[in-house]
């Protein structure tokens, strides 16, 4: 390993707000791909290619799951990368030229279907999320070596999470405003294959771009294989159960989005209502973000993560009831699950920087992006097994694929698995992650670690914090 570094002691330099801007601006990606995929892909498989639903299943998750794989050799490369412009912002910028046309191809909608149009959109998929990988985990790293300050670091976030709501409802709503227009044809899909990787390639090339004034007050190094990076999270007790409870919850919102279209068009009965339902659940997010700030500074992160999950758990039951209820209630769940669901994307995300702050103050070590590596891979497989856990639902319920110009009527037992998969399922999986989250320690729990001999082979040398980087 190389030597430890340690930053240069002394009162935090604000970030320019245009880096803290800029870097948020990345989330327009990360959002995006994040919930267009999970949101829409297994349907346009299902409902427009005729994929069997457990071939669609194989089809979305197994892509996605190859970034547990790549998502840790990224970080490595990143780590050792000498390229000009410093380790990270290269990577953003190979990933913002890459992954923008490969989503659009993924909706290319060649004149294939079934299994054929199965593979072509899985090595699609496959060759995006690659490039995704390679934009997300140097991303994700970079606010941990901008500032060492945790209210400076809070900022950041702040606008990272906000522009991730804005993302995510642009995304989660134009997605299948589009798609849908002329009624589920493919030439619907292609342009809104378009329009979305144009969304990606704002929000990559504008974080790239602007965090070349980033200063550099740290530099974390990531271990050099899975191995050893798994061992070295196996050391860390909080970071293991905050990232079991987040992945458990990952997954519960993975299934929802996967499953949402499908609500939409088979419980409320239009497919065009997936636009307002997934508003309901997007909207408060922007709304409420400051207030879940406002709880975490008065109870502490932890509580208000508890507060979070509860809510979450409370509204997908309620949502179960939708098809006795009626719509109303229907809609009314998605709010509360929308208002839990901003506490879930900032809390553990705070968390987690805490977490790794924590880590340097007990080691001496700075492994943020070991950490961070195995964050999103995690992540990103749990968004990915909730496409594929309830495309065996379907499967397992009797859902009959078809066409754009074939549509073919449900059995009951797969309208009731719709409902469930919708419902009950993320509500099972949510309370699942309380047991992690109960188990969860606070960064300032943590116990320092005893001090290092101070021999010339072992002293960190000091790194200057910058405050002008350019390419």
């Amino acid at each position: 390993m190389p030597p430890d570094l340690r930053a240069t002691p002394g009162p935090a330099t604000p970030l320019p707000r245009r880096v803290r801007i800029g870097y948020g601006l990345g989330s327009l990606c990360t959002g995006t791909f994040a919930t267009v995929p999970g949101l829409i892909l297994l349907y346009y498989l299902t409902n427009v290619l005729a994929v069997p639903a457990a071939v669609a299943g194989f089809a979305v998750f197994l892509p996605k799951a190859w970034d547990v794989l790549i998502n840790p050799i990224v970080g490595a490369l990143s780590d050792r990368s000498r390229l000009r412009g410093g380790p990270r912002r290269p990577f953003l910028l190979a990933g913002a030229c890459t992954l923008p046309p490969l989503f659009a191809l993924i909706f290319a909608a060649p004149p294939l279907r079934g299994a054929a149009a199965a593979g072509y959109v899985a090595v699609l998929f496959l060759l995006a999320a690659t490039a995704y990988a390679v934009f997300q985990v140097p991303y994700v790293t970079m606010p941990a070596e901008m500032t060492e300050d945790a209210d400076e670091r809070g900022r950041v976030l702040g606008w990272r999470v906000g522009f991730l709501g804005v993302a995510i409802l642009l995304s989660g709503a134009l997605a299948p405003a589009i798609a849908h227009a002329d009624g589920d044809t493919p030439a619907g899909y292609r342009l809104m294959g378009i329009a979305v990787a144009a969304l990606l390639a704002l929000g990559m090339f504008g974080a790239w771009f602007a965090t070349r004034w980033a200063p550099e007050a740290a530099r974390s190094e990531a271990e050099p294989s899975l191995r050893a990076q798994l061992a070295v999270a196996r050391e860390n007790r909080s970071f293991l159960h905050l990232v079991g409870m987040w992945t458990l919850q990952a997954l519960a919102i993975g299934v929802m989005l996967a499953a949402v279209q499908y609500f939409a068009t088979y419980t409320l009965g239009s497919a065009t209502a997936v636009t307002p339902l997934f508003a309901s659940l997007i909207g408060p997010l922007v709304l409420v973000m400051p207030l879940w700030n406002r709880i975490a500074r008065r109870l502490g992160v932890k509580a208000a993560q508890w507060c979070a999950s509860l809510l979450f758990l409370a509204g997908t039951l309620l949502l179960s009831l939708t098809p006795v209820a009626g719509p109303g209630v229907g809609y009314g769940a998605v709010v509360v699950i929308g208002i839990a669901y901003a506490g879930l994307q900032l809390l553990p995300l705070s968390m987690l920087a805490d977490t790794l702050a924590a880590d340097v103050v007990r080691t001496g070590r700075r492994r943020a992006a070991t950490f961070t590596g195995l964050w999103t891979a995690a992540e990103t497989l749990a968004f990915a097994l909730g496409a594929g856990v309830f495309a065996l639902v379907l499967a397992l319920t009797g859902f009959r694929s078809s066409d754009a110009e074939h549509q073919v009527a449900q059995p009951d037992a797969a309208l009731a698995g719709i409902s469930a998969g919708m419902s009950l399922l993320p509500a099972l999986l949510a309370a699942a992650s309380l047991w992690p989250l109960h188990r969860y320690r606070e960064a300032p729990a943590e116990e320092p670690a005893p001090p290092r001999p101070s021999v010339p082979e072992q002293a960190a040398p000091q790194q200057e914090v910058t405050t002008d980087r350019a390419d």
